[in-house]
């Protein structure tokens, strides 16, 4: 997805969450992931090997958890110049 389609998604997340609604997205994109106020992350790989709940909670707090690939990427993704979540 292009850059300025990004910017559209996350405008309108955005709008959805401040007019009260609940939103449930399946993501790989890091920088809606770090905007999370929870995260279920399954895994540990896909397929067989996933399926499994590896952690839920704050994008902060993924960052530090052992078995979370999410948390391995976000985490290299913030020391690069992202930022925390809000």
């Amino acid at each position: 997805m292009t850059t300025p389609h990004r910017f559209q998604r996350l405008a309108f997340f955005t709008r959805l969450l401040d007019e009260g609604y609940s939103l449930v997205i399946i993501e790989h994109n890091l920088q809606l992931i770090r905007q999370a106020d929870h995260i279920i992350d399954l895994g540990p790989e896909g397929g067989e090997e996933g399926g499994r709940i590896v952690f839920e909670g704050t994008p902060e707090q993924i960052i530090s958890h052992p078995e979370s690939l999410t948390g391995k990427y976000l985490a290299e993704y913030l020391r690069k110049g992202g930022r925390t979540a809000k």
